[in-house]
């Protein structure tokens, strides 16, 4: 007999408050506790303040290639969101279970948690590799410690299934992002003199440039079809500078991200941006004021792009698993690409829930969806199992 079942399992996850900017190790520790109650060993990497983890653990013999199931444990925070009841404290009707991270994606781990005992009492002829991380929603910054080891793995597994909210759809490719922050330093000065570097106006126009070539992406040809918007955006989020109307303004900065098509040159537009800067914006602040001007453009995360491995095993897998003979291509990001490019295992994302309904206040998980994903992860048994 199971000890949880999945909405069980799902109301104790949500009830660790894994807002991206906390520590994750409490639900750690209890999915630790929990595994190992199981007989199943567990393995954990740690961020260098030692205040979260990503878990590894294997189900099955080690000498075989086997399947990875992947989710972060953190989730978005709540703050100045209005929702009905606790986010933290989940509820739900015949239909619907509500809470922050129910859809995102604490319910695919909540399936993947509640199928162990299953996963342990059967003969595995391949093992399945549960991989959990954190810090996914700052940028997919905290899971290459442990997509690193799983690129080192004397055998490498032969599939990886990200189950971030997909409605069980299987998602072969998505966009890749870059998050950016530019600083831009000027001279001060009293208005009246225009003798300062403004660093405002510099930024504006290099917010300006910027639109620009989000305007020549848009009329570019599609390297890969589906995607909505189908071509590589580029977008100004933040900007602030400044201290008082009459005072030249001597710093402005701004963050800015690009989400780019898979297949296409992801540096092209940090390489193009900071061209325009050293031709434009650099000699035209030494006429003004030598030696005060300044810019520096930090890339603050980066996700690479999955791209589609038509027939791969992950693939071929996943679409029989999920029984359809087609598959999509999202344009938010993911940690399939890590896996993929730098851990080198085909990848594709499939999980339960609808990404409409992540990030939102009364985020929601339909119960539905997770009964097709445990279903799903039933059929992954029977293949793996001897």
């Amino acid at each position: 007999m199971k000890e949880y079942s999945a909405e069980q399992m799902l109301e104790k996850l949500v009830a660790f408050d894994t807002t991206s900017w906390k520590s994750n190790l409490e639900l750690i520790d209890f999915v630790t506790a929990y595994l190992e109650g199981h007989g199943v060993p567990v393995r954990t990497f740690f961020n260098e303040e030692g205040t979260k983890a990503n878990l590894l653990a294997t189900i099955g013999p080690k000498d075989m290639p086997g399947i990875i199931l992947s989710g972060h444990t953190d989730v978005v925070p709540v703050t100045e969101q209005k929702w009905s009841g606790d986010p933290f404290a989940m509820w739900g009707n015949d239909d619907r279970l509500y809470g922050r991270g129910t859809c995102d994606m604490k319910g695919f781990i909540a399936c993947v948690l509640t199928a162990v005992p299953d996963f342990v009492a059967a003969d595995l002829k391949e093992p399945i590799h549960l991989a959990f991380s954190y810090d996914e929603e700052n940028g997919c910054t905290g899971v290459m410690s442990l997509v690193e080891h799983v690129g080192k793995m004397p055998v490498k597994p032969r599939a990886c299934i990200v189950g971030e909210p997909t409605s069980m759809k299987v998602v072969n490719s998505h966009k890749g992002i870059c998050n950016m922050l530019t600083r831009v330093t000027g001279h001060e000065a009293h208005s009246s003199t225009d003798r300062g570097i403004n660093a405002v106006m510099y930024a504006a126009d290099m917010v300006q440039f910027i639109s620009g070539l989000a305007a020549e992406m848009r009329e570019r040809k599609p390297l890969v079809e589906g995607f909505d918007p189908p071509y590589t955006t580029i977008h100004v989020g933040r900007m602030s500078g400044g201290t008082a109307p009459n005072i030249t303004p001597s710093y402005c900065e701004f963050e800015w991200d690009c989400r780019t098509i898979p297949g296409s040159d992801e540096e092209e537009v940090l390489t193009r941006f900071n061209t325009y800067v050293d031709a434009e914006i650099i000699p035209s602040m030494e006429t003004q004021a030598a030696g005060y001007g300044a810019v520096e453009t930090e890339m603050t995360s980066k996700v690479p792009a999955l791209l589609p491995q038509t027939g791969s095993s992950a693939e071929s897998l996943v679409m029989a698993l999920a029984h359809q003979n087609e598959v999509q291509v999202v344009s938010y990001g993911t940690e399939a690409g890590h896996f993929q490019q730098t851990g080198g295992v085909p990848t594709v994302v499939c999980g339960p829930g609808s990404i409409l309904q992540a990030h939102r206040p009364d985020e929601f998980i339909e119960i539905a969806q997770m009964r097709a994903c445990e279903d799903f992860l039933q059929r992954l048994l029977d293949v793996v199992k001897k």
